[in-house]
C-alpha cells in the first residue's frame, strides 16, 4: 500500500493544464485567421506529421479535421523520408507538430515541403525555432511547464496542441457551413449514423397502419379506430387534409367532461392544431419535437397531406435516442 494522495496529483494535473490552456487562449493570435484562411483555399489535401508523443497527437488532428469537413490523413516523419513524401503534392497545405520544433525528422522534410509548393503551417512552443520560422504560418503551443513533477513527459503541451488542432477543425466547420447531416456521412456506423441519418419516413406507421377517422365520427367511433391501431391517438381528416387529432391525453379530458361519446362528434373535442412534421425530415428532429412539446407522437406529412404517424417508440427501437 502506498500514502501516495492519488486525488491531490489528479487535481494539481487539471489545474497545470488548465493554467496551460488559459494562457494558450490568451496569446492566440492573427496567425491564427491566417492558418484557417490557408486550409480553407486548401485545393489538395491537409497532411497533418508529428514525432513520438506530437505524432500521437497529429493522428487525432488528422482525424479530427477529416470528419468535420476537412480532408485530411496523416504522415509519418520518418515514413516520409523514405517514400511516403509521394503522399504530399504541391496543392496539399502540411500541418507539422514538434513541441521544440527542432526535431530532425521534421525539420529534414521542411526544405522539401517548401520545394514541393505546399503551404506549411508549424505548430509548436517556440517561436524561433526552425520550424517557426520557416512555416507559412506559425500556430505557438508552448507552455510553461508540463503536468510531469519532472517537467519532462510531454503533457501539458501535447493537450496544448490538441486543443489548437480542435480549434481549428471546428473553426473550419463553422466556416463551412457543416452540417449534422454531413457529419453523420463520415460517420454513417452504429448509433450516431442512425441518430443523424436515419428519417421519419423510414420509421413511421403509413398506409393502413395511420388511425384515420372523419370529422362527423362520434367519441366512441375515434375510441374504436383507436384501439384497433395502437397508437394512443387517431387523425381527423378530410381528403387526406390533417384537420385534427384526439390522444389518450384528450380522453381523459373529456372523461372529466362527462359528455355522451356516442352523441358528441369528435371535431368538437379533437385538438385542432397538432404538432407535424415533414416525412423527409430526420427521426432526431421528431425525437427533439417530442421531447420539447412533451408528446409522444406526431402526425408526418407531404406537402400538406397526412403521410403517416410516429410514435416514440418507433424512434426508441430504431436506436435514434
Amino acid at each position: 500500500m502506498t500514502n501516495t494522495n492519488f486525488l491531490a496529483i489528479a487535481k494539481r494535473t487539471f489545474a497545470l493544464e488548465i493554467s496551460a490552456l488559459t494562457t494558450l487562449e490568451q496569446a492566440l493570435d492573427d496567425q491564427f485567421n491566417q492558418a484557417c484562411l490557408l486550409l480553407l483555399g486548401c485545393k489538395g489535401r491537409v497532411v497533418v506529421t508529428g514525432m513520438g508523443k506530437s505524432g500521437h497527437i497529429a493522428h487525432k488532428i488528422a482525424a479530427t479535421l477529416a470528419s468535420t469537413g476537412t480532408p485530411a490523413f496523416f504522415v509519418h516523419p520518418g515514413e516520409a523520408s523514405h517514400g511516403d513524401m509521394g503522399m504530399i503534392t504541391g496543392a496539399d497545405v502540411v500541418i507539422a507538430l514538434s513541441n521544440s520544433g527542432e526535431v530532425n525528422e521534421i525539420v529534414s522534410l521542411l526544405p522539401l515541403i517548401k520545394r514541393l509548393g505546399a503551404a506549411l503551417i508549424g505548430m509548436s512552443g517556440n517561436n524561433s525555432s526552425s520550424l517557426a520560422t520557416l512555416s507559412d504560418v506559425h500556430l505557438y503551443c508552448g507552455v510553461e511547464q508540463e503536468a510531469c513533477p519532472l517537467n519532462l513527459a510531454p503533457t501539458s503541451s501535447t493537450t496544448a496542441a490538441l486543443v489548437m488542432g480542435d480549434a481549428v477543425a471546428i473553426a473550419l466547420l463553422e466556416a463551412r457551413g457543416f452540417s449534422a447531416e454531413d457529419f453523420a456521412f463520415s460517420h454513417p456506423g452504429g448509433s450516431l449514423g442512425r441518430k443523424l441519418l436515419l428519417k421519419v419516413e423510414t420509421i413511421m406507421h403509413d398506409g393502413d397502419e395511420i388511425p384515420i377517422i372523419n370529422p362527423d365520427a362520434s367519441v366512441s367511433e375515434a375510441l374504436m379506430v383507436m384501439t384497433q391501431k395502437s397508437l394512443g391517438m387517431v387523425t381527423v381528416q378530410q381528403d387526406g387534409r390533417l384537420l385534427g387529432i384526439f390522444t389518450d391525453g384528450d380522453l381523459r379530458r373529456v372523461i372529466d367532461q362527462k359528455i355522451d361519446f356516442s352523441a358528441t362528434s369528435i371535431s368538437t373535442v379533437m385538438h385542432p392544431k397538432p404538432h407535424s412534421i415533414d416525412a423527409d425530415q430526420l427521426a432526431a428532429q421528431a425525437l427533439y419535437m417530442m421531447e420539447e412539446h412533451k408528446i409522444t407522437s406526431l402526425v408526418v406529412t407531404h406537402k400538406n397531406i397526412v403521410a403517416g404517424v410516429i410514435h416514440m417508440h418507433d424512434i426508441l427501437r430504431a436506436g435514434v435516442a
